[in-house]
């Protein structure tokens, strides 16, 4: 017996909410999440495929471009859904798997959790200052968001410490499976010295001293210095994702 899947009735529920209903039944929901760095990212998740371009139909005349997506890599079907709907392909991130191990600090270099938070908000703003001025925050990987404005949440940080104040920050972030090593960053005036591959390897020895075998992190395949960085501590790539735009 064949069933006829019916076209769904839109409605917008919020100002970047959609439903998709079929019988007064959700089916569908798209949504539009502006980050802090003023980026809007969209998502849709339909319980069936011919649901998502009606749903792309109504959300995309209403909002404003450019428009970002996040989709796997691998999921090719998700990805030709996108691409209908006039996306495309701005980039790739890789996904790594980290090994944990053991280690220490060279010489010189002092790595320790973050303590305080002045220091560590002016290192942030910075180091975003910096990137701003080069290749620009929105090269940054999707999964790096701009902190909000309230207080760094200091037990998520480990910092590089000179005299002169903090040089070189890594926050890891606690996921459900593995923790995700989601910025490694260093001043620019310090780099070159080994301060990121000490942030990594005490990171990464941490974890290894908690337990924890394996973390995770994205890297930008636009950014071969990162990727060298991961790979010599025998970090794996495991998936790619790819940010799609609609300008």
């Amino acid at each position: 017996m064949n069933f006829l899947h019916h076209r769904p009735v839109i409605t917008r529920v919020a100002p970047r909410h959609w439903h998709a209903l079929d019988d007064d039944r959700v089916v569908g929901r798209g949504e539009a999440t502006p980050r802090p760095d003023g980026r809007l990212f969209l998502s849709i998740d339909t319980w069936h495929d011919a649901d998502f371009a009606p749903l792309a139909a109504a959300m995309l005349p209403e909002l404003p471009r450019p428009l970002y997506t996040v989709v796997d890599e691998a999921d090719t079907d998700l990805k030709c859904r996108w691409e209908s709907a006039g996306f495309t392909t701005r980039r790739r991130e890789w996904e790594y798997a980290v090994p944990t191990a053991p280690g220490s600090p060279p010489p010189g270099v002092t790595i320790m959790p973050a303590s305080d938070q002045a220091a560590l908000r002016a290192l942030d703003e910075l180091i975003r200052a910096e990137v701003e001025a080069t290749i620009g925050w929105a090269e940054m990987p999707a999964e790096v968001l701009t902190r909000p404005d309230d207080a760094m949440d200091l037990t998520k940080y480990v910092v590089a410490a000179e005299p002169d104040g903090y040089v070189g920050l890594a926050r890891v972030v606690a996921v459900t499976r593995q923790p995700r090593i989601g910025l490694l960053a260093v001043r620019a005036d310090h780099r070159r010295r080994g301060i990121a591959g000490a942030l990594l390897t005490h990171v990464l020895s941490s974890l290894y001293d908690r337990g924890i075998e394996t973390a995770t992190a994205e890297v930008n395949e636009a950014n071969p210095a990162a990727s060298a960085l991961f790979e010599g501590v025998g970090a794996r790539r495991v998936s790619s994702n790819l940010e799609l735009v609609l300008r």
